[in-house]
């Protein structure tokens, strides 16, 4: 499974991006797709994941409200909707595909494929 992510951007404080997550190279079905983070000198941290099929959702608390994951069937693509984002919300942003159980979806080690990180810079 092959993972390319892309969106991310400069934006001001209380602004928005989306950012994509194309997934290529497997059945897509079978996968959970989350997003995480890291920001410099950072651990890399859970942002959200969602189930391929049946589509449900996780959150870390930090964006759960702020933050929407989708996915978009026929185009392979799972998208992370970045709502009111907060300079504490710069970091690299990257997509991993999983096939654990999603209750263990937050941790890195559910992932087997990781896409590149796509930057993203919030300023105050």
């Amino acid at each position: 499974v092959q993972l390319q992510a892309s969106g991310g951007g400069l934006v001001q404080a209380g602004g928005s991006l989306r950012l994509s997550c194309a997934v290529s190279g497997g059945t897509v079905s079978r996968y959970n797709v989350g997003w995480f983070r890291q920001a410099p000198g950072k651990e890399r941290e859970f942002v959200s994941v969602i189930r391929w099929s049946g589509g449900r959702t996780l959150y870390s608390d930090s964006v759960k409200g702020r933050f929407t994951i989708s996915r978009d069937n026929a185009k392979n693509t799972v998208y992370l909707q970045m709502n009111n984002l907060k300079p504490e919300d710069s970091a690299t942003y990257y997509c991993a595909a999983g096939n654990g159980i999603l209750s263990s979806s937050s941790s890195t080690f559910a992932y087997n494929h990781w896409g590149q990180g796509t930057l993203v810079t919030v300023s105050s």
